[in-house]
């Protein structure tokens, strides 16, 4: 299939992206660069712009013969959210229908959403069920939802299908140690345990220690980003093949605590990982993990890199040998 990206040349969209060229699928890659990187894009034509441009994105999806669209252009820091919810309706929504309304005028009716679990809100069960109530608690989740509910619309429209994934934490990197997370500034919990570790931070703060779970910290889920990206490209391939528009969440089922990710960290880079305690941050739920049932019977889905010491070790080998990200 003739594949557009947008936002191809951030974290989980470059490995989408590498995905997509793995099974032979042509790749192009649409990204403004403000969040990604040129050299994360390889087997790929990437093209520097932005949702916004109509007229660019008509040219793309026409001149290229795009027949599907995998969008991952997005803002996505929950607190950046609350901060500035301007920009991320602009950028998540507005942007959004931009492409939308792009795909439906050059008749282009498949598009893969990466969305978030964050659309949930505050969980009434774990694992969360793609039937859980949808209220979002920051701006974030409330633009992805709002997407999702315009796709609804679209569909009934104008006959576009979608699937909509939604998830908590990416983790890890390609196995093979060249492509990986990089990111200005860093708010993950796996990268910054190893920007410790490699000794760019003097310690990792653990912000609540007085949770109601086994430990103490927050659970969240993490799944790795390999993963992710296959679930993408099957989700892109069964709407090609006819399936119809759905959400499908995507998770561990179970979440690893803050201080069981130390722990497993410390174990892949053979020393301690300073920790200084903090306070609870503000919104902060004691545990969101997501099921991935729905995915699995449906697409066959399985994940190949499931266990907390795989995401850490193949994060860890990218880190290691890209201490400044792609900058080397």
């Amino acid at each position: 299939m003739n594949v557009l990206v947008t936002g191809g040349a951030g974290y989980i969209g470059s490995h989408a992206v590498r995905e997509l060229v793995r099974r032979n699928h042509h790749v192009v890659v649409l990204d403004n660069l403000s969040k990604g990187h040129e050299a994360a894009v390889s087997g790929a034509r990437l093209v520097r712009g932005d949702t916004s441009d109509r007229e660019l994105l008509q040219e793309l999806l026409a001149g290229d013969g795009i027949e599907a669209v995998l969008h991952f252009a997005a803002s996505s820091l929950v607190g950046e959210s609350v901060r500035s919810p301007s920009e991320y309706y602009r950028n998540n929504l507005v942007k959004g229908l931009s492409l939308l309304d792009s795909m439906v005028n050059a008749g282009v009716r498949s598009l893969v959403f990466s969305s978030t679990a964050a659309v949930y809100g505050e969980p009434r069960e774990v694992p969360i069920p793609e039937e859980h109530g949808t209220v979002p608690t920051n701006p974030y989740g409330a633009t992805k939802l709002a997407l999702e509910g315009a796709l609804r619309w679209y569909g009934e429209a104008y006959g576009l299908r979608y699937a909509s994934l939604r998830y908590f934490n990416a983790a890890g990197a390609d196995p093979a140690g060249d492509l990986g997370e990089d990111h200005d500034p860093e708010t993950h919990l796996i990268p910054l345990v190893l920007r410790v570790a490699l000794g760019l931070m003097p310690h990792l703060n653990v912000f609540g220690t007085d949770y109601p779970t086994p430990d103490g910290t927050c659970i969240r889920d993490y799944i790795h980003v390999s993963d992710l990206a296959d679930a993408h490209v099957l989700a892109l391939e069964a709407l090609a093949s006819g399936a119809a528009s759905t959400v499908y969440n995507l998770g561990n089922g179970s979440g690893y605590s803050v201080l069981e990710v130390i722990r497993a960290a410390e174990e892949v880079v053979g020393k301690p990982i300073p920790v200084q305690y903090a306070a609870r941050r503000s919104g902060d739920p004691a545990a969101l993990v997501a099921g991935s049932e729905k995915i699995k019977r449906g697409l066959g889905w399985r994940p190949r890199f499931e266990s907390l010491h795989t995401m850490i070790e193949t994060a860890w080998r990218w880190h290691s040998s890209h201490p400044r990200g792609f900058k080397g």
